[in-house]
């Protein structure tokens, strides 16, 4: 929520908040003025001795506890930042089927970046916005969340000793909502890595972001679960595995570290649950078994390719284990097989329960979800199954998460970036129902556009249709790939778009070194 917003809406009641105080002094006051012209002969009341303070030794573990809260929140604060952002979006991007007690921090509801549901487009607007970020190395790499800087075309980082730093976006991952920055800098404050695997419930943490604006603020509280779902119903495919605390965290927290007792960065928050938009006491953070594996990843490469197996999976517990034989009740059982999937081609069936992989034991659907989606397209992993009771080994070879659906990116370099900085899909009769397209169109819809990209440069935009590359014809996303990675490097390339009710040529700018 904007900063400026939130304080207007709030004004009235934060003046009938002063307005007491303010009367209470003039009544004070004329009370005083009184008594020092009242009579000499009235005698003032006797005043009682205050009572004394709780005895240190009675509350010495209490103050402990309070120096090393302390001693944590001055080591951190330096390295979180306050993350203002300018960016490109469209009003009704908002997912409307994400239940209403569910908000992110920023940006709007937790929900889909572009699908199936997509409407009617919009011409694009201009919006600020303020979430957080925390330094991960002295040299200016800052994690946030993807949310944060989505669709961003200026993004500015303010830190604790008040420096304005313009930033550039290295990288994001819309599916673990993750996104790197960097700044030009050489002596900033880092937080170190702590391992969320070790987490525990009950455990200590502290929060750290700039809640509706309130910059650097720190709320202590405990882990009230681990491991828990992914919340988002519209897509399956999002890894699980959140930390749930109720260390305050409102809109604008996104982004900013939850850390342990020793100062160590365990999980980033990301989003809340309630009822009301603002804090209830569940606040949800990304791990750092997530977080830092996707982060280095996006530190070399600029994106992240998730391996996909192509099933539906879900836990497997005590009440449902009898019915597929699994005595321990772990691991995920398969509910969905895509057909021509990797699963489906390494011959897993629904009602497989897949307990490990690669000898690797899996807890629950979501552990397993993880496991996959962090492994690159192409490896080849042994997976166990039960499957009426009995155990079996099914080799399945990973593909990239999307290559079968709407989620195809483009071919990458060997740095493994894109180079044009687009994301398509195929024009299906439903997208081309949704943008009001003619049917006489044949091409590829544009599902997501990197910022600072050739093709976020171009003006390019989501929901845009490629029609041709380079003066030739194309009739689907593999064609426009096809075409725009045949480029040789150092030369640019025209596409014919067609982009609210009309075709325009634009020239894709061949990035630096590409």
């Amino acid at each position: 929520m904007n900063e400026k917003k939130w304080l207007n809406e709030n004004k009235t009641k934060w003046t009938r908040r002063l307005a007491l105080p303010v009367f209470s002094l003039a009544l004070a006051l004329s009370v005083a003025t009184y008594g020092w012209v009242r009579p000499t002969s009235a005698s003032a009341a006797a005043t009682a001795p205050a009572a004394a303070p709780i005895d240190t030794d009675s509350v010495s573990a209490l103050i402990a506890l309070d120096k090393a809260m302390e001693t944590v929140a001055a080591r951190v604060t330096p390295a979180v930042v306050n993350v203002t952002v300018t960016s490109r979006v469209k009003p009704d991007s908002a997912n409307k089927e994400m239940p209403e007690d569910m908000q992110q921090f920023f940006g709007g509801p937790f929900g889909q970046f572009f699908g199936p549901h997509m409407r009617q487009r919009q011409q694009p607007q201009i919006e600020h916005g303020m979430g957080s970020g925390v330094v991960i190395s002295p040299d200016g790499y800052i994690v946030t969340n993807n949310h944060v800087v989505d669709g961003a075309v200026d993004v500015r980082v303010t830190t604790s000793n008040r420096r304005v730093l313009k930033a550039k976006v290295i990288g994001t991952d819309s599916l673990t909502d993750l996104a790197v920055l960097k700044v030009d800098a050489k002596d900033l404050t880092s937080a170190p890595w702590g391992d969320s695997r070790e987490v525990r419930p009950g455990q200590s943490v502290l929060a750290f972001g700039n809640p509706y604006g309130f910059r650097f603020t720190v709320t202590r509280g405990i882990v009230s679960a681990v491991n828990r779902a992914n919340p988002d119903p519209t897509n399956p495919s999002k890894p699980g595995e959140f930390i749930q605390t109720d260390a305050a965290i409102n809109p604008g927290n996104s982004g900013g570290p939850l850390v342990n007792a020793r100062g160590e960065v365990v999980g980033i928050n990301t989003f809340l649950i309630s009822p009301s938009g603002s804090f209830s006491g569940m606040g949800f953070a990304i791990p750092t078994q997530i977080v830092r594996p996707t982060v280095e990843t996006l530190i070399r490469d600029g994106k992240v390719s998730h391996g996909h197996i192509g099933i539906g999976i879900a836990d497997v517990t005590p009440e449902n284990a009898k019915f597929f034989g699994d005595t321990a009740a772990m691991g995920g059982v398969v509910t969905q097989v895509e057909p021509d999937s990797p699963g489906s081609k390494a011959g897993l069936q629904i009602g497989d329960v897949i307990t490990e992989v690669d000898g690797q034991k899996i807890n629950d659907a979501g552990e397993l979800q993880v496991m996959i989606g962090q492994r690159q397209p192409g490896t080849k992993v042994d997976l166990t199954v039960l499957r009426d009771g009995k155990t079996m080994h099914l080799p399945v070879t990973l593909e990239a998460l999307g290559s079968h659906g709407s989620e195809s990116g483009m071919p990458s370099e060997s740095t493994g970036k894109a180079r044009w900085g687009l994301g398509l899909g195929n024009l299906t009769p439903d997208v081309r129902d949704q943008l009001q397209a003619p049917t006489s169109l044949h091409g590829a819809v544009i599902e997501q556009v990197q910022p600072g990209s050739s093709a976020d440069n171009a003006g390019l935009q989501q929901g845009d249709i490629i029609l041709e590359v380079n003066r030739h014809k194309v009739q689907s996303a593999s064609d426009v790939q096809q075409a725009l990675s045949s480029i040789p490097k150092g030369q640019d390339a025209l596409v014919l778009v067609w982009s609210n009710g009309g075709n325009t040529f634009r020239v894709l700018h061949s990035p630096e070194g590409a």
